[in-house]
């Protein structure tokens, strides 16, 4: 039966492939660069109990503080594969918080954050430095910030008027004062590995900020300005700190008293740069100004008087994907890319995190047959290659992700996996877009794959 399976989903597959977009055909890894990094992303946390039969190690450590009567962890993800080949090793610092009291302060909130961070990554350093090659110290701190301090849409669940409500935190306060220490916790940490461990262990270190693409609803300068604003309250906000020791203009004026301010000894900290920014990319976006006109501000945008907006005249600025206000727009992928380097002293960039979701209500003949998400890849991988010809220091990709996964306030609705897997039996299914990567990454088009597979059953 299960060959029978196997040939049944070849077929669909073939049919599947025709309606390919015909530049899907055309892209070529000749195309990067020798030594440009190519892989699929996850996350230990999100799949690590999908992964019993699997040679990948995933890897989930902790270490734990007390503070207050209360006790706090801290986390480290990453992976290897058991014979030590054939992958590239990254490490994510996380974080999480367990409360032995629901009267446990929130732990970004305070300054003993930074020294307890710089300890753990200190021990992160010594346990796996001669394994790692790239650190990267946080994962989208800008979304974490803005959901979990702003919006109140993740734990510690902190907001208040007009971005939420909540039974306790201060929208205009709290995000900045996470940020801030954020912010200074990565500096310590990139201190720490530049002077102690970085010369003997060859290694790197950056962090990953989420980065959607912001473009003017109209050519107006009340737009303009908007997207400006939009850009700064999603990027500017973190990276500028880390390369001009000073949080971007926008964010000072609107904000005053409630954004922190760099002491002199916290600007001497900063002034250790990275060594990569890794951009987590997935969508563009119409930014139209609230300034001058009503919006609701309980939006992810809000801080920056911004609403984001996926149609201009009734056209939307992408086909939309599973997730709302998530729209494929390969275009963007070059600008947000150029954009960067352009502002930040053409540093490294690797493009951490790139993907298309499905709904997971989604038949199962076309969550495996998925002609999106390849047209997706190719699109945006096009995208990549083209600022890498334009002359963009972008040094590696990964997809969004390797399997199915359990996606943190999504849950299991909706998929972003090469890999299809059912939830109940944990059984994996390759879908097109896996062929493809493989296939694009091998040199070799699509229908070489699926007649290997014919044979094969």
């Amino acid at each position: 039966m299960e060959m029978y399976a196997a040939i049944g989903m070849v077929v669909l597959l073939a049919a599947a492939l025709a309606t390919l977009a015909p530049a899907a055909w055309g892209l070529d890894r000749a195309e990067f660069p020798p030594g440009f990094l190519f892989g699929a992303a996850t996350s230990a946390y999100q799949v690590s109990w999908l992964l019993w039969s699997f040679s990948l190690l995933l890897f989930d450590r902790s270490v734990r503080m007390h503070y207050r009567d209360c006790d706090f962890w801290f986390q480290i993800e990453g992976a290897y594969l058991e014979d030590g080949k054939g992958i590239n090793n990254w490490d994510i610092f996380t974080h999480t918080r367990r409360k032995s009291s629901l009267h446990c302060p929130s732990l970004l909130l305070l300054s003993l954050f930074r020294e307890e961070f710089d300890f753990y990554a200190d021990v992160c350093f010594m346990a796996f430095g001669d394994r790692v090659k790239f650190w990267t110290t946080f994962n989208e701190p800008n979304v974490f910030a803005k959901h979990s301090y702003m919006l109140g849409t993740y734990p510690p669940n902190h907001c208040s008027s007009p971005f939420g409500t909540c039974n306790s935190g201060n929208s205009n306060q709290e995000p900045y004062v996470a940020a801030h220490n954020i912010i200074m916790s990565h500096a310590a940490a990139v201190d720490n590995y530049k002077r102690n461990y970085q010369a003997k262990q060859g290694g790197s270190i950056g962090i990953v900020i989420e980065m959607k693409y912001y473009e003017p609803l109209t050519n107006t300068t009340d737009d303009i300005l908007a997207a400006q604003r939009a850009m700064s309250f999603e990027i500017h906000w973190f990276l500028d700190p880390l390369f001009f020791g000073e949080y971007p203009k926008e964010m000072r004026e609107m904000l005053s008293s409630n954004l922190p301010k760099f002491s002199l000894a916290e600007k001497r900290l900063l002034q250790n740069k990275v060594d990569f920014i890794g951009v987590n990319h997935y969508t563009s976006i119409y930014a139209k100004e609230c300034m001058l006109s009503p919006c609701d501000l309980n939006t992810y945008e809000g801080n920056a008087l911004v609403l984001a907006i996926g149609e201009r005249d009734c056209v939307r600025i992408g086909k939309p994907t599973a997730l709302d206000g998530f729209y494929d727009v390969p275009e963007g992928m070059e600008q947000i890319i150029k954009y960067v380097n352009k502002r930040y002293e053409n540093v490294h960039i690797y493009v951490a995190e790139n993907g298309y979701s499905q709904h997971s209500s989604n038949g199962l003949e076309d969550l495996i047959n998925d002609v999106g998400r390849v047209n997706y890849l190719q699109g945006y991988l096009s995208s990549v290659a083209s600022a890498v010809r334009r002359g963009a220091n972008v040094r590696g990709y990964f997809v969004w992700s390797l399997m199915d996964n359990f996606e943190w306030a999504h849950g299991f609705t909706v998929r972003f996996g090469l890999y299809h897997v059912d939830f109940d039996t944990q059984v994996r299914i390759q879908k097109m877009s896996a062929k493809w990567y493989h296939d694009f990454l091998m040199g070799s088009r699509p229908v070489d794959a699926l007649l290997t597979l014919r044979a094969d059953s």
